[in-house]
């Protein structure tokens, strides 16, 4: 071996015997003149790089011979022998032909003295649930870098983790770069794929042949994938649980068929935006798996009121559904799957864009999944109080709702929700919701909601001062409250609701509530100073020093504040400053025109327990003082 990587020269090159295979032939050369002086050590051969010159005639030279003139077969013989992994990988930085050979050589062909060590290596990585992972974005992602990659990690057990985020209009990734990584990374358990137009059936065909470990698929616009290509993984890949395909308009049922057949284990599926799934696809799925599979998710499919019927029957192991964008699908879809009677382990549901989601198909979703924990409604447009309130009849375990954009939703229905959810409603939701309008009269209420934790009601902005009194009386143990962008309350509507809470507020976020006042700030602080732990005041303008003066005195566990586009100046800075027992680790001051340069020693104060810092839009602090800060805090990451 040794020889041949050596060897530069023929052996008859030598001194003290003829240059020339036939002496008669010696006239074809020139005779070399007295005053060239040639020095030929012995037994050494010679490179020659220049020529030699005699009488201003013709020009006399030897062509270099080296190992780059042995064709790929011979080196691939060559490399398969190599002794070790560090021999190969010396190799593999050769030369990018090289580097190419030396990925194309599967774990099968090597003959070496350590294949059972790397055998050996490879068993302790899957015994120890433990895998080499990779990830490759942008311009990192390559045909080279894969192949590298499959040479690097051979020896120890393989890759078992591979991300590519490609460039979707610059494919520098192929099916020879796949190709590469098949051949030395047999235990691949986890394969993403995202904007990568070049690779196609060929590749991930590569990838199925060898990678039967693999558990997890996930395919995001590639448009040169089909059918062909995900049917051969689902046959060669039994122990897949987790597939996600999106926007690979190449994909269809036949791909969905094979996954149900021949993926016995599969526990999630996601399929979104793919033109050529339909009814069949979904049916062949859930019909062929209804053992194990308990994550479904379908968004902006071609399906009709059939595929939500084959949920609603064959669903037995689901317990996470997400049904998103599906234009066609009627409430028909959605009362035939509420009555299918197969929804009996369903506890989170997840429904958005739906124009089917009717009072009567959200009634019936209720009567069938009775074990419903988790809700989630978003841009619903037929639906109205009357179906909420059934569905909050219908099931009596739920623990977090959200409702998102359903205008028909008022405030009859979202109190009728919390008056029929005492006991279980840990957390509810309303966001964007424009049907929700203040209270014109006073609700009998014999019982408060003793559960609810968690409420968010934020860019609903009819909602005013009555309702928040009387949600004061109705939940009067919340700790985490979102009340972003209520401009219809003031300070008497935030005081009466103060008057009723009971428990100990944690959270707290009053964002864009342009009425609130430092009067109600300070009211916040005397009754739960000590236990908040996150307050947001953004875009509360009439928010001054004298708010952050009652802070530092009284919030010792304070940790995040956000006084952004607040009435604060340098001064309250400073009252945050001097307080010994404030240790906050998050806190903006973004768009405060009146914080400036004089600040900094007291930035620098606080910044010693900070780890954010956010001063964008200060204008009266100059760059020098930025780069202080920048340069004292160098723990922190400071937005500016």
């Amino acid at each position: 071996m040794s020889k041949l990587f050596a060897y530069s020269g023929r052996e008859d090159f030598f001194p003290g015997g003829s240059i020339y295979p036939n002496p008669k032939n010696s006239s074809l050369f020139l005779s070399l003149p007295h005053h060239v002086d040639v020095y030929f050590p012995p037994r050494k051969r010679s490179r020659m790089s220049s020529s030699f010159e005699s009488g201003g005639e013709g020009v006399v030279s030897k062509e270099n011979v080296s190992i780059e003139i042995l064709p790929d077969e011979c080196l691939f013989e060559i490399f398969r022998r190599l002794s070790g992994d560090k021999e190969r990988r010396a190799c593999a930085g050769v030369s990018k032909r090289w580097l190419m050979l030396m990925s194309n050589i599967s774990c099968h062909d090597l003959i070496s003295e350590d294949e059972m060590a790397t055998k050996e290596i490879e068993d302790i990585e899957i015994e120890s649930d433990g895998y080499l992972s990779r990830s490759l974005e942008g311009k990192k992602a390559t045909d080279l870098t894969l192949a590298a990659i499959s040479v690097g990690t051979a020896s120890r057990g393989g890759l078992g983790k591979l991300v590519i985020r490609g460039n979707y209009l610059v494919g520098k990734v192929t099916d020879l770069g796949l190709r590469a990584i098949s051949h030395r990374c047999q235990s691949l358990r986890v394969l993403s794929l995202w904007n990568l137009s070049s690779i196609g059936d060929e590749g991930l065909c590569e990838i199925a042949k060898v990678s039967h470990q693999l558990e997890k698929l996930d395919l995001c616009r590639c448009p040169a994938i089909s059918d062909k290509a995900v049917v051969k993984i689902a046959m060669s890949c039994p122990k897949l649980t987790d597939i996600s395909i999106e926007s690979c308009a190449k994909i269809g049922n036949a791909s969905l068929r094979a996954i149900g057949q021949f993926c016995p284990k599969l526990k999630s599926i996601m399929i979104k935006d793919c033109p050529l799934v339909g009814d069949e696809g979904i049916v062949s799925l859930l019909s062929l798996n209804t053992c194990v599979m308990n994550k479904v998710k379908l968004q902006a499919l071609n399906v009709s009121d059939v595929s939500l019927a084959v949920i609603g029957h064959y669903g037995k192991a689901v317990t996470d559904a997400v049904l998103t964008d599906l234009k066609n699908v009627s409430e028909k879809g959605f009362w035939v799957m509420g009555n299918g009677q197969g929804l009996q382990n369903l506890k989170s549901l997840t429904i958005s864009s739906c124009n089917g989601v009717t009072d009567m198909g959200i009634e019936s979703i209720g009567k069938g999944s009775p074990n419903l924990k988790h809700l989630s409604l978003r841009k619903c447009s037929f639906l109205s109080d009357k179906g909420m309130v059934s569905f909050a009849k219908a099931v009596r375990s739920l623990e977090c709702l959200q409702l998102e954009e359903c205008h028909r939703i008022s405030q009859l229905g979202f109190f009728g929700i919390l008056l029929n959810y005492r006991k279980s409603l840990k957390a509810l939701s309303l966001i964007n919701c424009l049907g929700i309008k203040d209270m014109n009269s006073e609700l009998p209420i014999s019982a408060s909601s003793g559960s609810l934790r968690s409420l968010t009601i934020r860019n609903c902005y009819g909602f005013g001062n009555r309702n928040l009194a009387l949600l004061g009386k109705l939940c009067p143990q919340l700790q985490n409250v979102d009340f972003g962008g209520l401009v219809g309350i003031d300070e008497c509507g935030f005081l009466a609701w103060l008057q009723n809470c009971q428990s100990s507020l944690v959270k707290m976020d009053v964002s864009g509530c342009v009425n609130l006042t430092d009067k109600v700030v300070s009211s916040i602080i005397e009754r739960y100073g000590w236990t908040l732990e996150m307050l947001n005041l953004d875009g509360c303008s009439k928010i001054t020093d004298a708010s952050l003066t009652s802070i530092a005195n009284n919030c010792p566990l304070l940790s995040d504040l956000d006084v952004s586009k607040c009435s604060i100046t340098d001064s309250g800075i400073a009252s945050l400053a001097r307080a010994k027992q404030l240790s906050l680790q998050v806190f903006s001051v973004a768009g405060c025109s009146s914080v400036s340069d004089k600040c900094l020693a007291d930035l620098i104060k606080l910044g010693e327990t900070l780890v954010g810092l956010n001063i964008q839009h200060c204008n009266a602090i100059s760059g020098s003082t930025v780069d202080l800060l920048v340069e004292k805090l160098w723990r922190c990451d400071i937005l500016s």
